[in-house]
Protein backbone atom coordinates (compact mmCIF):
# COMPACT_ATOMS: atom_id res chain seq x y z
CA UNK A 1 0.00 0.00 0.00
CA UNK A 2 1.53 3.09 -0.63
CA UNK A 3 2.39 5.51 2.02
CA UNK A 4 0.04 8.41 1.62
CA UNK A 5 -2.43 5.82 2.02
CA UNK A 6 -1.30 4.47 4.97
CA UNK A 7 -1.35 7.88 6.44
CA UNK A 8 -4.75 8.65 5.54
CA UNK A 9 -6.29 5.19 7.03
CA UNK A 10 -3.85 6.24 10.38
CA UNK A 11 -5.61 9.57 10.85
CA UNK A 12 -8.91 8.37 9.71
CA UNK A 13 -10.19 7.65 13.20
CA UNK A 14 -8.52 11.39 14.45
CA UNK A 15 -10.88 12.52 12.21
CA UNK A 16 -13.54 11.27 13.43
CA UNK A 17 -12.64 12.58 16.83
CA UNK A 18 -12.13 16.35 15.58
CA UNK A 19 -14.72 18.85 17.14
CA UNK A 20 -17.82 20.33 15.33
CA UNK A 21 -17.24 23.77 13.76
CA UNK A 22 -16.80 26.23 16.34
CA UNK A 23 -20.01 28.24 15.44
CA UNK A 24 -22.00 25.09 15.55
CA UNK A 25 -20.72 24.07 18.78
CA UNK A 26 -19.84 26.78 21.06
CA UNK A 27 -22.46 29.12 23.13
CA UNK A 28 -23.12 33.20 21.41
CA UNK A 29 -21.13 35.19 23.79
CA UNK A 30 -23.10 38.28 25.33
CA UNK A 31 -22.88 41.85 24.58
CA UNK A 32 -20.32 43.95 26.85
CA UNK A 33 -22.49 45.68 29.85
CA UNK A 34 -21.84 50.05 29.42
CA UNK A 35 -21.33 51.62 32.92
CA UNK A 36 -24.49 53.60 33.98
CA UNK A 37 -23.75 57.21 34.12
CA UNK A 38 -26.12 60.23 35.63
CA UNK A 39 -26.64 62.80 32.84
CA UNK A 40 -28.72 65.81 32.47
CA UNK A 41 -30.49 67.49 30.06
CA UNK A 42 -29.59 71.35 29.46
CA UNK A 43 -32.35 73.44 29.75
CA UNK A 44 -32.95 77.10 30.38
CA UNK A 45 -33.67 78.61 33.88
CA UNK A 46 -33.99 81.63 35.31
CA UNK A 47 -30.53 82.50 37.04
CA UNK A 48 -30.10 85.38 39.38
CA UNK A 49 -26.36 86.64 39.86
CA UNK A 50 -26.38 88.02 43.84
CA UNK A 51 -23.73 89.37 46.01
CA UNK A 52 -23.73 88.80 49.87
CA UNK A 53 -22.62 91.36 51.98
CA UNK A 54 -22.75 92.09 56.00
CA UNK A 55 -22.14 94.56 58.01
CA UNK A 56 -23.38 96.71 60.86
CA UNK A 57 -27.24 98.97 60.05
CA UNK A 58 -25.92 102.52 60.80
CA UNK A 59 -28.11 106.04 60.67
CA UNK A 60 -27.69 107.71 56.83
CA UNK A 61 -26.76 110.51 58.63
CA UNK A 62 -26.48 111.67 62.53
CA UNK A 63 -27.38 115.25 63.09
CA UNK A 64 -25.99 116.27 66.84
CA UNK A 65 -28.38 119.36 68.80
CA UNK A 66 -26.25 121.62 70.45
CA UNK A 67 -27.51 125.07 72.36
CA UNK A 68 -26.85 128.27 70.12
CA UNK A 69 -26.34 130.35 73.40
CA UNK A 70 -23.83 129.76 76.12
CA UNK A 71 -24.21 129.58 79.93
CA UNK A 72 -27.58 129.43 80.56
CA UNK A 73 -29.22 126.51 82.25
CA UNK A 74 -31.15 124.27 81.07
CA UNK A 75 -35.14 124.56 82.24
CA UNK A 76 -36.97 122.07 80.74
CA UNK A 77 -36.49 118.73 78.42
CA UNK A 78 -39.28 118.18 75.74
CA UNK A 79 -38.57 114.83 74.27
CA UNK A 80 -36.85 111.80 74.97
CA UNK A 81 -34.85 108.75 73.69
CA UNK A 82 -37.25 107.06 70.70
CA UNK A 83 -39.20 109.74 70.37
CA UNK A 84 -39.88 110.93 66.55
CA UNK A 85 -39.85 115.16 66.22
CA UNK A 86 -40.48 117.37 63.51
CA UNK A 87 -38.37 119.79 62.14
CA UNK A 88 -38.62 122.83 64.31
CA UNK A 89 -40.23 121.35 66.98
CA UNK A 90 -39.02 122.32 70.62
CA UNK A 91 -36.32 119.79 72.74
CA UNK A 92 -35.51 121.79 75.68
CA UNK A 93 -36.27 124.93 77.34
CA UNK A 94 -32.84 127.58 78.37
CA UNK A 95 -33.89 129.65 81.24
CA UNK A 96 -34.38 133.68 80.40
CA UNK A 97 -34.16 134.89 83.74
CA UNK A 98 -30.67 136.58 82.69
CA UNK A 99 -31.26 137.82 79.64
CA UNK A 100 -34.26 139.56 80.38
CA UNK A 101 -32.52 141.46 83.21
CA UNK A 102 -29.75 142.30 80.81
CA UNK A 103 -32.85 143.64 78.02
CA UNK A 104 -34.48 145.44 80.79
CA UNK A 105 -30.75 147.15 81.43
CA UNK A 106 -30.46 147.87 77.55
CA UNK A 107 -33.88 149.34 77.24
CA UNK A 108 -32.93 151.97 79.71
CA UNK A 109 -29.42 152.60 78.33
CA UNK A 110 -31.75 153.16 74.53
CA UNK A 111 -33.82 155.54 76.53
CA UNK A 112 -30.90 157.15 77.90
CA UNK A 113 -29.46 157.02 74.97
CA UNK A 114 -32.76 158.73 73.06
CA UNK A 115 -32.89 161.62 75.57
CA UNK A 116 -29.01 162.89 74.44
CA UNK A 117 -30.21 162.51 71.04
CA UNK A 118 -32.55 165.16 71.71
CA UNK A 119 -30.26 167.18 73.76
CA UNK A 120 -27.66 167.29 71.36
CA UNK A 121 -30.82 168.21 68.63
CA UNK A 122 -31.30 171.59 70.70
CA UNK A 123 -28.03 171.85 71.09
CA UNK A 124 -27.28 172.13 67.57
CA UNK A 125 -30.36 173.99 66.58
CA UNK A 126 -28.74 176.84 69.38
CA UNK A 127 -25.32 177.03 67.71
CA UNK A 128 -27.06 177.23 64.08
CA UNK A 129 -28.55 179.99 65.02
CA UNK A 130 -26.10 181.47 67.78
CA UNK A 131 -23.96 180.95 63.99
CA UNK A 132 -26.50 182.80 61.91
CA UNK A 133 -26.03 185.57 64.05
CA UNK A 134 -22.61 185.91 64.40
CA UNK A 135 -22.50 185.77 60.37
CA UNK A 136 -24.77 188.48 60.09
CA UNK A 137 -23.15 190.70 62.41
CA UNK A 138 -19.58 189.95 60.75
CA UNK A 139 -21.02 190.93 57.73
CA UNK A 140 -22.71 194.24 59.11
CA UNK A 141 -19.42 194.99 60.71
CA UNK A 142 -17.51 194.40 57.62
CA UNK A 143 -19.64 196.80 55.72
CA UNK A 144 -19.48 199.39 57.69
CA UNK A 145 -15.87 199.24 57.95
CA UNK A 146 -15.48 199.49 54.12
CA UNK A 147 -17.44 202.39 54.29
CA UNK A 148 -14.71 203.90 56.78
CA UNK A 149 -17.78 203.97 60.06
CA UNK A 150 -16.03 200.61 61.75
CA UNK A 151 -12.50 199.38 62.29
CA UNK A 152 -10.62 196.54 61.29
CA UNK A 153 -10.57 195.68 65.00
CA UNK A 154 -13.96 195.20 65.31
CA UNK A 155 -14.56 193.56 61.75
CA UNK A 156 -11.72 191.03 62.79
CA UNK A 157 -13.54 190.76 66.08
CA UNK A 158 -16.96 189.74 64.24
CA UNK A 159 -15.42 187.28 62.05
CA UNK A 160 -13.77 185.33 65.24
CA UNK A 161 -16.93 185.01 66.69
CA UNK A 162 -18.71 184.03 63.82
CA UNK A 163 -15.79 181.14 62.77
CA UNK A 164 -16.25 180.22 66.76
CA UNK A 165 -20.38 180.10 66.44
CA UNK A 166 -19.78 178.12 63.68
CA UNK A 167 -17.50 175.59 65.61
CA UNK A 168 -19.89 175.41 67.63
CA UNK A 169 -22.46 174.45 65.07
CA UNK A 170 -20.16 171.13 64.11
CA UNK A 171 -19.56 170.15 67.74
CA UNK A 172 -23.40 169.83 68.48
CA UNK A 173 -23.51 168.05 65.06
CA UNK A 174 -21.01 165.44 66.11
CA UNK A 175 -22.69 165.23 69.75
CA UNK A 176 -25.85 164.98 68.03
CA UNK A 177 -24.35 161.69 65.56
CA UNK A 178 -23.05 160.41 68.56
CA UNK A 179 -25.95 160.43 71.01
CA UNK A 180 -27.43 158.58 67.69
CA UNK A 181 -24.60 156.03 67.26
CA UNK A 182 -25.19 154.73 71.43
CA UNK A 183 -28.54 154.34 70.35
CA UNK A 184 -28.20 152.16 67.60
CA UNK A 185 -25.95 150.27 69.16
CA UNK A 186 -27.69 149.70 72.33
CA UNK A 187 -30.96 148.74 69.87
CA UNK A 188 -28.28 146.27 68.17
CA UNK A 189 -27.71 144.75 71.69
CA UNK A 190 -31.38 144.88 72.30
CA UNK A 191 -31.83 142.52 69.15
CA UNK A 192 -29.08 140.14 70.12
CA UNK A 193 -30.74 139.83 73.11
CA UNK A 194 -33.64 138.59 71.83
CA UNK A 195 -31.97 136.48 69.09
CA UNK A 196 -30.62 134.80 72.54
CA UNK A 197 -34.21 134.99 74.23
CA UNK A 198 -35.41 132.87 70.98
CA UNK A 199 -33.02 130.50 71.08
CA UNK A 200 -33.34 129.50 74.84
CA UNK A 201 -35.65 127.54 73.12
CA UNK A 202 -33.63 124.42 71.94
CA UNK A 203 -35.57 123.12 68.51
CA UNK A 204 -34.82 120.01 66.07
CA UNK A 205 -32.58 121.33 63.03
CA UNK A 206 -34.36 118.36 60.85
CA UNK A 207 -37.41 116.00 61.17
CA UNK A 208 -35.76 112.54 62.62
CA UNK A 209 -35.64 110.23 65.73
CA UNK A 210 -33.90 111.04 68.97
CA UNK A 211 -31.73 108.17 69.65
CA UNK A 212 -29.09 110.35 72.70
CA UNK A 213 -30.37 112.74 75.20
CA UNK A 214 -27.23 113.63 77.23
CA UNK A 215 -29.31 117.69 78.34
CA UNK A 216 -30.16 117.36 82.09
CA UNK A 217 -32.56 119.59 83.99
CA UNK A 218 -30.18 122.72 85.94
CA UNK A 219 -27.49 121.44 83.72
CA UNK A 220 -25.22 124.67 82.09
CA UNK A 221 -25.66 124.25 78.30
CA UNK A 222 -22.52 124.81 76.54
CA UNK A 223 -21.70 124.10 73.12
CA UNK A 224 -18.31 122.68 74.22
CA UNK A 225 -19.95 119.21 76.32
CA UNK A 226 -21.45 116.50 74.48
CA UNK A 227 -24.71 117.26 72.00
CA UNK A 228 -27.77 117.75 73.97
CA UNK A 229 -29.75 115.73 71.76
CA UNK A 230 -28.75 113.03 69.15
CA UNK A 231 -31.43 112.74 65.62
CA UNK A 232 -31.24 110.33 63.13
CA UNK A 233 -32.18 112.26 60.61
CA UNK A 234 -35.55 111.20 58.74
CA UNK A 235 -35.12 108.18 60.97
CA UNK A 236 -33.38 106.72 57.74
CA UNK A 237 -30.90 103.43 58.16
CA UNK A 238 -28.36 101.67 56.16
CA UNK A 239 -26.19 98.47 56.02
CA UNK A 240 -22.34 98.92 55.49
CA UNK A 241 -20.77 96.30 54.29
CA UNK A 242 -17.70 95.93 53.37
CA UNK A 243 -16.82 93.26 49.87
CA UNK A 244 -13.85 91.87 47.80
CA UNK A 245 -12.77 94.02 45.49
CA UNK A 246 -14.21 91.28 42.76
CA UNK A 247 -18.13 92.30 44.28
CA UNK A 248 -17.34 95.64 44.88
CA UNK A 249 -17.09 96.01 40.66
CA UNK A 250 -20.53 94.44 40.45
CA UNK A 251 -22.32 96.96 42.03
CA UNK A 252 -24.32 99.84 41.32
CA UNK A 253 -26.46 102.42 42.85
CA UNK A 254 -29.97 101.45 42.66
CA UNK A 255 -29.78 97.79 42.89
CA UNK A 256 -32.20 95.87 44.50
CA UNK A 257 -31.68 93.75 47.51
CA UNK A 258 -33.24 92.05 50.97
CA UNK A 259 -31.95 92.63 54.55
CA UNK A 260 -32.11 89.86 57.06
CA UNK A 261 -31.32 90.61 60.84
CA UNK A 262 -31.34 88.25 64.20
CA UNK A 263 -35.46 88.80 65.11
CA UNK A 264 -36.77 89.34 61.63
CA UNK A 265 -39.14 86.64 60.25
CA UNK A 266 -38.80 87.78 56.75
CA UNK A 267 -36.32 89.83 54.77
CA UNK A 268 -36.58 93.60 54.40
CA UNK A 269 -36.48 95.30 50.83
CA UNK A 270 -33.79 97.83 50.88
CA UNK A 271 -31.58 98.88 47.20
CA UNK A 272 -27.82 100.18 47.09
CA UNK A 273 -27.89 103.80 48.11
CA UNK A 274 -23.94 104.30 47.54
CA UNK A 275 -20.89 102.64 46.72
CA UNK A 276 -18.16 104.02 48.09
CA UNK A 277 -15.42 105.28 45.34
CA UNK A 278 -12.28 104.01 47.11
CA UNK A 279 -11.11 100.24 48.27
CA UNK A 280 -9.03 100.07 51.18
CA UNK A 281 -5.19 100.02 49.74
CA UNK A 282 -4.46 97.51 52.79
CA UNK A 283 -7.45 95.27 53.53
CA UNK A 284 -8.88 94.94 49.84
CA UNK A 285 -11.92 95.75 50.84
CA UNK A 286 -14.63 97.80 48.96
CA UNK A 287 -17.46 99.44 50.97
CA UNK A 288 -20.61 99.55 49.96
CA UNK A 289 -23.87 101.14 51.66
CA UNK A 290 -27.54 99.83 51.41
CA UNK A 291 -30.90 101.93 52.35
CA UNK A 292 -33.01 99.80 54.17
CA UNK A 293 -36.65 101.08 52.73
CA UNK A 294 -38.50 100.34 56.03
CA UNK A 295 -36.28 101.59 58.83
CA UNK A 296 -38.98 100.99 61.48
CA UNK A 297 -38.23 97.51 61.49
CA UNK A 298 -34.36 97.74 62.07
CA UNK A 299 -32.36 99.53 64.68
CA UNK A 300 -29.44 101.04 64.61
CA UNK A 301 -26.08 98.74 65.92
CA UNK A 302 -27.76 95.59 64.59
CA UNK A 303 -25.56 93.04 62.42
CA UNK A 304 -27.46 92.51 59.50
CA UNK A 305 -27.02 90.76 55.90
CA UNK A 306 -28.02 92.01 52.17
CA UNK A 307 -28.64 89.79 49.65
CA UNK A 308 -27.92 92.50 46.42
CA UNK A 309 -29.66 91.38 42.93
CA UNK A 310 -26.95 92.16 40.42
CA UNK A 311 -28.41 90.51 37.55
CA UNK A 312 -31.49 87.95 36.84
CA UNK A 313 -31.77 86.65 33.29
CA UNK A 314 -33.29 83.53 31.81
CA UNK A 315 -30.69 81.19 30.66
CA UNK A 316 -28.92 77.90 29.72
CA UNK A 317 -27.97 76.20 32.71
CA UNK A 318 -26.26 72.99 33.70
CA UNK A 319 -25.27 71.55 37.49
CA UNK A 320 -21.74 73.03 38.52
CA UNK A 321 -20.90 69.36 39.27
CA UNK A 322 -21.18 68.62 35.40
CA UNK A 323 -17.81 71.40 34.53
CA UNK A 324 -14.48 69.51 33.79
CA UNK A 325 -12.47 72.92 33.51
CA UNK A 326 -13.84 74.52 30.78
CA UNK A 327 -15.67 72.04 29.07
CA UNK A 328 -18.34 69.39 29.66
CA UNK A 329 -18.72 65.77 28.79
CA UNK A 330 -21.66 65.70 26.23
CA UNK A 331 -22.96 62.45 25.10
CA UNK A 332 -24.04 61.61 21.69
CA UNK A 333 -27.30 60.17 20.12
CA UNK A 334 -25.39 56.63 19.72
CA UNK A 335 -24.26 57.21 24.09
CA UNK A 336 -20.43 58.39 23.03
CA UNK A 337 -19.01 60.58 25.49
CA UNK A 338 -17.21 63.84 23.68
CA UNK A 339 -15.30 66.81 25.29
CA UNK A 340 -17.59 70.04 24.46
CA UNK A 341 -15.56 73.24 25.46
CA UNK A 342 -18.24 75.61 27.16
CA UNK A 343 -17.80 79.43 28.29
CA UNK A 344 -19.76 80.19 31.47
CA UNK A 345 -21.47 83.23 33.01
CA UNK A 346 -23.98 83.66 36.20
CA UNK A 347 -23.17 80.59 38.90
CA UNK A 348 -26.38 80.65 41.07
CA UNK A 349 -26.42 77.77 43.91
CA UNK A 350 -25.92 74.44 41.99
CA UNK A 351 -26.18 75.87 38.53
CA UNK A 352 -23.82 77.24 36.49
CA UNK A 353 -24.81 80.12 32.97
CA UNK A 354 -24.08 78.29 29.64
CA UNK A 355 -23.24 81.44 27.04
CA UNK A 356 -21.79 79.61 24.55
CA UNK A 357 -20.81 75.40 23.61
CA UNK A 358 -24.38 74.06 24.51
CA UNK A 359 -27.89 74.19 23.42
CA UNK A 360 -31.04 73.54 24.84
CA UNK A 361 -31.40 69.62 24.78
CA UNK A 362 -27.73 68.22 24.78
CA UNK A 363 -27.17 65.70 26.96
CA UNK A 364 -24.18 65.91 29.31
CA UNK A 365 -22.73 63.62 32.08
CA UNK A 366 -24.25 65.36 35.32
CA UNK A 367 -20.69 64.63 37.33
CA UNK A 368 -17.40 65.26 35.29
CA UNK A 369 -15.04 63.30 37.97
CA UNK A 370 -17.07 60.02 36.91
CA UNK A 371 -14.61 58.39 36.13
CA UNK A 372 -15.48 58.78 31.96
CA UNK A 373 -13.28 59.88 29.19
CA UNK A 374 -13.91 61.21 25.90
CA UNK A 375 -14.49 58.39 23.28
CA UNK A 376 -16.17 56.00 26.24
CA UNK A 377 -19.48 54.86 25.33
CA UNK A 378 -21.93 54.51 28.43
CA UNK A 379 -25.06 53.56 29.31
CA UNK A 380 -26.94 57.12 30.27
CA UNK A 381 -29.00 57.07 33.30
CA UNK A 382 -31.19 60.25 33.24
CA UNK A 383 -30.38 62.32 37.09
CA UNK A 384 -32.66 65.07 38.56
CA UNK A 385 -33.34 67.72 35.67
CA UNK A 386 -32.43 71.64 35.55
CA UNK A 387 -33.88 73.47 38.65
CA UNK A 388 -33.84 76.92 39.57
CA UNK A 389 -31.04 77.51 42.28
CA UNK A 390 -31.93 78.18 45.81
CA UNK A 391 -33.53 81.58 46.99
CA UNK A 392 -30.74 82.20 48.89
CA UNK A 393 -27.02 80.99 49.89
CA UNK A 394 -23.41 82.31 49.83
CA UNK A 395 -22.30 79.70 46.97
CA UNK A 396 -24.83 81.93 44.69
CA UNK A 397 -23.11 85.06 45.69
CA UNK A 398 -19.77 84.05 43.35
CA UNK A 399 -19.37 84.19 39.70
Amino acid sequence: MPRLSRLVIALLPLGLMLPQPLAAQAPAMPDIALPAISVVTVARTVLRDRVIASGLVTPVETVQVQPLIEGQPIEALMVDVGDSVAKGQPLARLSETALVLRKSQLEASRAAAVAAIAQAEAQRVEAQSAAAEALRVRDRTERLRSQGSGTRALADQAAAQADAAQARVTVAEQGARAAEAQRDQVAAQIADIDLQLQRTLVIAPVAGLVTARNAQVGAIASAAGPAMFTLIRDGLLELRADLAERDVLRLATGQPASLRAAGLGEPLPGHVRLVEPTVDPASRLGRVRIAVDTPDRLRSGLFAEAEILVAEREALAVPVSAMDGDAVLRVTAGGTVERAPVTTGIREGGLIEITSGLFAGDVIVARAGAFVRPGDRINPVPAEGIAPAPARGVAGATQ
